[in-house]
């Protein structure tokens, strides 16, 4: 690391380092082929998945590649007889657009307020441009209405639009709202009109740079990266990489402070903050790739985009921000200007020692007490609820739920949702026989034929992706497997059986993602810290963190914001986020403290630690939580509840757990924190 660090701050390779980056992320960008508009998310599913298995076979049938647009009029007051007529109107328009128009017909609600047409579609279209085929039908639906009659469009095609529509422009968005929120918190954060300017413009190009490396990679590899991957991806390499910068740039100051020359000050700063800045975010990195483990796609592919993300921005903080600091000098910190003093230390003094020396009269009551504050956020999680229903997917009440909730009030809930049997031709009606017998199955209609299996149209009761139509498919699908024989080669598809795959998949990575990246996480910090004793109680703190953050957004979930429950992906992801970037502040509070360790002792040395790394990491944690609060721009509550999980987390693993819990576990622990490490000669200092 000497050697590197020498280069990018010596006089004049630190012009070249400077100018070299530009080249380099410009070449790139030029040479590499750039990132189109992200598709809205997908399944995500393996084609050995029974749903997906149905959308395979079904595109052998003849006219079965379809899909739905329902149509929903209502007058709150009751339907008219002009409404009722232009209603008939509207369908015979709707049905020259049909695959099927004879299937186009009206259907009045007992209570005469709602009429719900279904106009099938050929499924192509729909998916390759959801958005143009619902504003088609919904302009066909409109036209020429009674005044005070509604139209509104629903079913797989109108939230398919609704989809699609929630993340129109969400990288413009999520990157513009990024910028400011760094922008301003770097403001604050220096009291400097300048110095801001150089780590969001670095880490700006990093994102940029990470978009495009991405798109190169992601064909290749399979995957496809959708929307909501790439704005989780910009939302943690702006995070990330302002935090990594933060950290060198505190060092630089503090080396500024005891040294005349700022090139050999950044020599000092580079090779000691760059190796803590490349452990902490390579943990994070290889944490991501976990997810490689994964069964879903999308799981698969957000690893890998936000590994890659963070290696970027590590590399951007280490090799080219060092030399742009160095570059324009001490006057990048104007008005506040550091300047050497002999024997200058910022380690022994301020707040954050304080607070360490405070930690040190008392650890045990002081572990005690944030062990129980963990525990009371942690009991938030009483009525924990896991998944969400379809309707429940999206903020801000968009047509398609608006539609289904008129669906469910007045009809059966499942009226906007497919479900499809593939049955050998031979045993069709002993299949249709069970699927009538099976809880919440309303209807069973026999169609088409087709290599050798006979298509099944099912209606169920349940809401759309509700528990109650997962449920029915897995009720379906075990009295299927009971029967035993050709029966039991049946496969259940459609959207409801396509989202309870999803869960069931998503509940699979779990499973295996989760024991991976503590293992993962235990390997690094203990070849880090050359400790097996640290990275036990490291990561205990971490997952005390994640189940108390999980309780505080339940709560805020329940009874401020109003949501049924947790999206299905979402514990995972925060799980990720949560465990990586939080062992990264713990990285920076252990690594130093290991450092002043042979000076001070293991005592005396987490509280020089503390007040050395307290003041940057509290801002890099608050930047961090305010940045990941972004993702709530979009109106997906997967990625709000993400945003607002990951704040939660690492605020409380800022504020209290590195702050308290640790130091404390620590001075309890004392030299066997380091075990198996031999303690180093130290030199005690006053902590009181």
């Amino acid at each position: 690391m000497d050697r590197i660090a020498a280069f990018i701050s010596g006089r004049r390779t630190s012009w070249v380092t400077f100018v070299l980056g530009f080249v380099v992320v410009g070449a790139l960008f030029a040479l590499l082929p750039q990132a189109g508009a992200a598709p809205a998310p997908g399944t995500g599913l393996p084609s050995s998945a029974d749903s997906q298995r149905v959308d395979a076979l079904l595109k052998r049938f003849p006219g079965a590649d379809r899909t739905v647009a329902i149509v929903v009029f209502d007058r709150e007051s009751g339907l008219t007889n002009a409404d009722r007529a232009a209603i008939g109107e509207r369908a015979a328009a709707l049905a020259k657009r049909s695959v099927v128009p004879q299937a186009v017909r009206p259907q009045v609600s007992d209570d005469g307020r709602v009429a719900v047409v279904a106009v099938p579609l050929n499924a192509k279209p729909a998916a390759d441009d959801a958005t143009a085929v619902a504003t088609t039908i919904r302009g066909l639906a409109r036209a020429d209405l009674p005044a005070g009659l509604t139209a509104r469009v629903t079913g797989p095609v109108g939230f398919q639009a609704d989809i699609a529509n929630a993340f129109a422009g969400a990288d413009f968005r999520l990157l513009l709202v990024t910028a400011l929120v760094v922008a301003v918190l770097l403001i604050v954060t220096y009291r400097s009109p300048l110095l801001w300017v150089v780590p969001l413009v670095v880490v700006g190009a990093a994102d940029g740079l990470a978009r495009v490396v991405v798109a190169a990679v992601a064909t290749p590899l399979g995957l496809s990266v959708d929307a909501s991957i790439s704005g989780i991806q910009s939302v943690l390499v702006f995070g990330a990489g302002t935090n990594y910068a933060l950290l060198l740039i505190s060092r630089y100051r503090e080396e500024l402070r005891r040294l005349p020359d700022p090139h050999e000050a950044m020599r000092v700063a580079v090779r000691s903050a760059g190796p803590t800045i490349a452990a902490s975010g390579g943990t994070v990195a290889v944490s991501l790739l976990t997810l490689l483990l994964g069964e879903l796609s999308g799981n698969r592919a957000l690893g890998v985009a936000c590994a890659i993300g963070v290696v970027i921005a590590i590399l951007a903080a280490v090799l080219w921000l060092p030399a742009a600091l160095v570059v324009f000098g001490r006057r990048l910190f104007w008005p506040f200007v550091p300047k050497a003093e002999a024997g200058a230390s910022t380690a022994e003094r301020g707040v954050w020692v304080s607070i360490g020396r405070r930690v040190a009269r008392r650890p045990r009551a002081v572990a005690v007490v944030a062990v129980l504050g963990i525990v009371a956020m942690g009991s938030g999680l009483a009525g924990f609820r896991f998944g969400l229903s379809q309707t429940e997917q999206l903020l801000g009440n968009p047509e398609s739920v608006q539609a289904q909730h008129l669906v469910d009030r007045s009809f059966s809930a499942g009226a906007g949702a497919q479900t499809i049997v593939l049955a050998p031709t031979a045993v069709a009606d002993r299949v249709a026989t069970i699927a009538k017998g099976t809880t919440g199955v309303t209807t069973v209609t026999s169609g088409a034929e087709a290599v050798g299996r006979t298509e099944i149209d099912l209606q169920l009761d349940g809401a759309p992706a509700s528990d109650a139509a997962f449920t029915s498919i897995r009720e379906l699908r075990a009295a299927l497997q009971d029967a035993g024989g050709s029966v039991a080669t049946t496969l259940v598809g459609g959207s409801d059986a396509t989202a309870y795959d999803q869960r069931q998949a998503q509940q699979r990575d779990q499973t295996v993602v989760v024991p991976s990246i503590l293992a993962v996480v235990f390997v690094i910090l203990a070849l880090l810290l050359r400790s097996l004793v640290a990275p036990v109680l490291l990561l205990a703190s971490v997952l005390a963190t994640f189940l108390a953050s999980l309780g505080l957004g339940n709560l805020l979930f329940q009874h401020v914001f109003g949501f049924a429950g947790f999206d299905v992906q979402v514990p995972l992801f925060a799980f990720l986020f949560l465990v990586a970037l939080g062992v990264d502040y713990n990285i920076f509070l252990t690594a130093r403290a290991r450092e002043e360790r042979t000076r001070h002792g293991t005592r005396d040395g987490v509280v020089v630690a503390l007040g050395a790394t307290g003041g940057v990491i509290t801002s890099a944690g608050v930047l961090l939580a305010a940045v990941f609060v972004v993702l709530g721009v979009l109106p997906v509550v997967a990625l709000a509840q993400i945003g607002t999980l990951v704040c939660i987390g690492v605020l409380l693993d800022t504020l209290v757990v590195r702050t308290l819990l640790v130091p404390a576990l620590v001075l309890i622990t004392g030299d066997r924190f380091w075990w198996p490490s031999r303690r180093d000669a130290a030199r005690p200092v006053r902590t009181s």
